[in-house]
This record gives C-alpha cells, sequence and structure tokens, in this order.
C-alpha cells in the first residue's frame, strides 16, 4: 500500500489531499490549493470557447472569502495567482508550482484554474470552485491510507533508533523528534506557517470520516441517480429534466458501475501481468548484477594469473639468457687471460736474453766472445721468430657477438589487449606495415609502392573464437596475385604471404587461386578475381581452421587445420593492386560451403 502513496499526494501542496475537486482534465487538487492557483483575467477578455456566462458579483464575494479564508492562520504558506501585478513570485511548492503573493482585491474580473499536471486551463462558471466535482472516494483512500500510517508516531529523521516524535508537520507529513525539529523544521523563513500539531492530534485527525454521499454538483441537494453517456459523469434527475443532459444518453448507475469497474478490473489485469515482467526483470537485473561482480573478480584473476605468467616466461628466459653472457664472458677472460700468461712468459724470456746479450757485448774477451757468439746469435733469431706477425694482437674481440631482437616481443606486448570471441573489429596496422605499404582511408585502404610484394598487418591478434573479415578488390591491374590470411607477428614482410613458415595464405590471380604456407602451394581450385571481387576470410579458432571465399562462395576446401597459437590477419600486395578492410562482420548466412575436391598436383613449388 505504500507505493500508491505519491497517488494521494496534491501536485500543488506535495501533501495528502484535503478536500479534492476533480478538474475536467480528470486530475485532482486539493480545494485550498484550487484557491491558490486561480488565477483571473481582465473584465474586458471575451468569453470562453465553451461559451460559459461571465461571473457574477456574487461569485467574487464567494472567490474573496475563499481567498480570505486562504491565508488564515492554518494555512499552508502559499499565495495565490490574483491579477496580473507585477509581483515577484517568492515561493514554490514542492512540484514546482509559483506561488505569488497576495495581491489587493482586483477590479470584477473573469476566473480561471489552470491544472498543474497537464496545464489545462478551465474557466470558473457561477458557482466557482463548487462547480468542480469533490472526489470522494479518493478522499476516503486518504483517509485510510493515514490511518494505517498513524500507527507508528517515530520520529522519520533520527539517524539511529528513532525517537518518539513530539509533532507532525500537517503540510510536510513528517512525524519530527524535538532535536530533528529543531534542526530540521525551524519555525522561522518559509516554513514559519507550517501547521505543527501533536502526534496524536496527527492520529486523530488521520481517522476516516464517514462517507460522505456523492451529490451533484449542480443540484447539491440531489444524489446521483443515472449516468451521462456523452459527458461521461453521473448525473441526478434534475440534470435530465431540465439541465444541460436533458437530451443526452443516460444510462443506470449501477449497470455502468459495474461495467466500468470490470473494465478497470479487465486493465488492471494487463498492467498486473506488465508489473509482474518487471519485478522479474528487476531480479533478473539485481542477479546481473551479482554476475557481474564474479566475473569481474574471475575475470581480473584470470589477467592478473595470464600477465603473471607472461612476467615468469620472460624472467626465466631472462635468466636463460643472462646464463649465455656470463658463459661468453667467462670464454672471453678465459681467452685473454691466457693470452696475458703466455706472452708475460715469452715477454720474460726475450728480455732476459737481451739483458745477457747486452752484458755479453760489454766484455772485451774475443777468444771468450767467439766460444758463445754463434749459439748466442742462433738464439736471438729464435726469440725474434717466435714474435711472428699476429703475435702481438688480442685472439678474441672484447665485444659481445649475442644480439637480442626484442622488439617483435616489445611489439606483441603493446598489442596486448581483449580480443572479442566474435566480431573482432581491426583496421590494418601502419606500424608493422613494410615501408612500400601506402595506407588511406583510416587504414582501411592499402595500396603499395612496389613491383614487388610487401606485406601489411591487421592490428589485433587473435587466439580464440570465431572471426570473419573481407577484403573488396578496388584496383587489379596486368594479372597480380594478391595473398590474403593470418602470420605470425614475426613474419618476412618483403615477400609473398605465405611463403615463410609463418604464414598461412591463399594467393589469388584473375583465373585460379592456391593455398600456400612454408612456400608450399596446394589446393588450386579455379575462380579468379578482378576489380569488385570481396575476398572473405573465416577463422576458426574453436575448431583451429582457416577457409577462404571469394564473392560470399567458398574457395576450395578448408585450407588450413591444426592452427594453434597467436594469429594476426595479414595480407601481400604489390602497386597493380589496391584493397579495402571490413571486419566486425557477423558470418553471413548465404556463405555457401562448397566441398569440392583438390584439383592440384602433389606439392610443389610452382604454381599451375
Amino acid at each position: 500500500m505504500a507505493d500508491m502513496e505519491d497517488e494521494l499526494k496534491c501536485p500543488v501542496c506535495g501533501s495528502f489531499y484535503r478536500d479534492p475537486i476533480i478538474l475536467p482534465c480528470s486530475h485532482n487538487v486539493c480545494l485550498p490549493c484550487a484557491r491558490t492557483i486561480l488565477v483571473q483575467t481582465p473584465e474586458a477578455e471575451p468569453p470562453s470557447p465553451q461559451g460559459r456566462p461571465s461571473a457574477s458579483a456574487s461569485d467574487y464575494d464567494y472567490l474573496d472569502a475563499d481567498k480570505m479564508s486562504v491565508y488564515s492562520e492554518a494555512d499552508s504558506g502559499y499565495g495565490s495567482y490574483t491579477g496580473f501585478a507585477p509581483f515577484v513570485p517568492n515561493q514554490k511548492s514542492p512540484n514546482g508550482v509559483r506561488v505569488f503573493p497576495p495581491a489587493p482585491p482586483p477590479p470584477l474580473r473573469h476566473s480561471s484554474l489552470t491544472c498543474p499536471q497537464c496545464h489545462r486551463s478551465a474557466m470558473l462558471e457561477e458557482r466557482g470552485l463548487r462547480g468542480f466535482a469533490r472526489n470522494r472516494l479518493l478522499e476516503a483512500i486518504v483517509g485510510r491510507y493515514q490511518q494505517s500510517r498513524a500507527v507508528a508516531a517515530r520520529c522519520q529523521l533520527c539517524e539511529r533508533s528513532p525517537q518518539e516524535a513530539a509533532v507532525v508537520c500537517e503540510q510536510c507529513d513528517i512525524f519530527y523528534c524535538e532535536p530533528c525539529q529543531r534542526r530540521c523544521h525551524p519555525a522561522r523563513g518559509p516554513l514559519a506557517k507550517h501547521r505543527l500539531l501533536p502526534p496524536a492530534q496527527a492520529r486523530v485527525a488521520g481517522k476516516p470520516a464517514p462517507r460522505k454521499i456523492s451529490t451533484c454538483t449542480e443540484h447539491e441537494l440531489e444524489n446521483h441517480s443515472m449516468y451521462c453517456a456523452n459527458c461521461k459523469i453521473p448525473v441526478c434527475y434534475q440534470c435530465l429534466e431540465e439541465g444541460k443532459h436533458s437530451k443526452h444518453e443516460v444510462k443506470a448507475l449501477g449497470a455502468m458501475w459495474k461495467q466500468h469497474k470490470a473494465q478497470l478490473s479487465q486493465s488492471l489485469n494487463g498492467v498486473s501481468d506488465k508489473a509482474k515482467e518487471a519485478k522479474e526483470f528487476l531480479v533478473h537485473l539485481k542477479n546481473m548484477v551479482q554476475l557481474i561482480q564474479e566475473n569481474g573478480v574471475e575475470f581480473e584473476a584470470c589477467l592478473v594469473a595470464q600477465c603473471d605468467a607472461l612476467v615468469d616466461a620472460l624472467n626465466r628466459q631472462k635468466a636463460k639468457l643472462l646464463t649465455r653472457v656470463t658463459k661468453e664472458r667467462e670464454f672471453k677472460l678465459k681467452v685473454v687471460r691466457d693470452q696475458i700468461s703466455h706472452c708475460t712468459l715469452k715477454l720474460r724470456q726475450t728480455t732476459g736474453l737481451i739483458e745477457y746479450c747486452l752484458e755479453v757485448l760489454k766484455d772485451n774477451d774475443s777468444s771468450g766472445f767467439l766460444q758463445i757468439s754463434d749459439a748466442l746469435i742462433k738464439r736471438v733469431q729464435v726469440s725474434q721468430e717466435q714474435w711472428v706477425k699476429g703475435a702481438l694482437e688480442p685472439k678474441i674481440n672484447p665485444e659481445f657477438d649475442l644480439t637480442l631482437d626484442n622488439s617483435p616481443l616489445l611489439q606483441s606486448i603493446h598489442q596486448l589487449d581483449f580480443i572479442q570471441m566474435k566480431m573482432a573489429w581491426f583496421t590494418f596496422d601502419p606500424n608493422s606495415a613494410h615501408p612500400d605499404i601506402l595506407l588511406s582511408n583510416d587504414n582501411l585502404t592499402i595500396t603499395c609502392n612496389s613491383y614487388d610484394d610487401r606485406v601489411v598487418l591487421g592490428s589485433v591478434a587473435l587466439s580464440k573464437g570465431i572471426h570473419y573479415w573481407e577484403l573488396s578488390v578496388d584496383r587489379y591491374d596486368n594479372h597480380p596475385d594478391p595473398a590474403f590470411g593470418v602470420a605470425r607477428i614475426n613474419l618476412l614482410k618483403d615477400i609473398m604471404l605465405g611463403k615463410d613458415d609463418k604464414a598461412w595464405a591463399m594467393y589469388v590471380d584473375n583465373n585460379r587461386s592456391w593455398f600456400m604456407h612454408s612456400n608450399s602451394h596446394t589446393n588450386r581450385t579455379e575462380g579468379g578475381i578482378c576489380k569488385g571481387t570481396t575476398i572473405g576470410v573465416l577463422l576458426d579458432l574453436n575448431k583451429r581452421n582457416l577457409s577462404f571465399y571469394i564473392n560470399n562462395v567458398q574457395q576450395g576446401p578448408v585450407a588450413f587445420e591444426n592452427l594453434e597459437g597467436i594469429f594476426v590477419p595479414a595480407v601481400s600486395i604489390n602497386r597493380n593492386v589496391q584493397v579495402t578492410l571490413h571486419t566486425g562482420l557477423e558470418i553471413p548466412n548465404h556463405i555457401k560451403h562448397v566441398k569440392s575436391s583438390s584439383s592440384y598436383s602433389p606439392k610443389s613449388k610452382t604454381k599451375y
């Protein structure tokens, strides 16, 4: 029952309806609030389109009396839309309806009331606001609802363990304890005119009054007895005999009551079904919140594990490379140290021989000199021969001959991203393309400025899922052999796609096609390409195979099977071809899988 509270509150004051009246547009408004939003138009204004008679002076006396009652001590604080005086609005209702301060009584004027919900205007007749029907049913429902809420007189603003309420604001319809009332509802400013009641009085006031019998708005002493089918309102017998409903079609009140109840019940069944669906949908959405949170945690854990595995693999490879560097360093140091020892020994021997010969030359004993001179000369000559060419050159280069090419790995790391299981969207990658490849159209169209075949890769790496993309042939001259397929990131880019062992491709001319991997040509199939042809590439990593299509018809059998690892879309062309890439595609329903037999000779490196 609490869900319908908004239905029971006036759109002007925001409080529960008090003496609600029904406007011609079928919306409701409190009778006191209706008095505050009356708009009075100049006396010279022409009559309303409905041709209602102008208001009389007695009517304005009634309006003035109403207006005076609005500004009593029990007033809600809302002023009247009176006259056209240049007053500036200083308040707003809870629902944004502008409220003006009271103005001096204007001269004789017509009055109208604008619905605060749909903004349709209604002119008041001679009886003023009494001409609008009272909504007794809504009034009774408000009373029952307030009675059901009045049992718990606890503060509604306490943050913890609500205290017993000391007052209730009649306008705000909120129970306050004394501290919350002083803090949230001070007796000054815009709230000064609000009426604060003891909770007990609020409960008494909340008791529904005895149900009043609905009477005719035109003839207040008469009860409704019939239903006017033209005006769709209940009427009394006087309305039928002498009023404006005398020539209208009327029906029995009880019969129409049952008929409309049945219609409302039937309509409610449809709304109830939708409400049930909405509740189930909300349950589904709340379950989705739980699943999203769980999947997010799981996916984060998976991502961390994958990245940690990459880091571990990199660390292991780093350890292997460091071991190789250490071995190379130790080898070079041993060679140099051995050469130092050998050279030091020979230098010491040579230096000793030189010093001995110098001492011999100092001696003047000719016969003694001649006894040893021949042997000494031979020793000096042998010592000199030991210092042959290259003996005084290092045996190794201090530079290390190890070269680490980490650019493919860095490029793979930079391209490391989440991939879609289907409909992967990508472009050609200008960073990985051969320098002779020219890209345009936001990297979707490629040409080449060389007569030799050059390779360009896609901007994503694929490792799982099903992916389909197409390439349209924009230009095709002089029978070239463009190739389409997939490759590893570190393939050769200055030869036709598929000539090395890092690419799997179909190359095609104007008559036939071949599949190629590791420079092995297989599965020659009739049917070539020309300007306007569409090449389709289907990479099914669930089944680990690759297939090709020309104009939505499969070209030959499945081209390659048992594919494993990470693949990048790839194309090779020369200057006689221009192609445009189309990605993010679903597999077309009209693709025909042709199970044709192979029309090629055993594996050969010569195409037919």
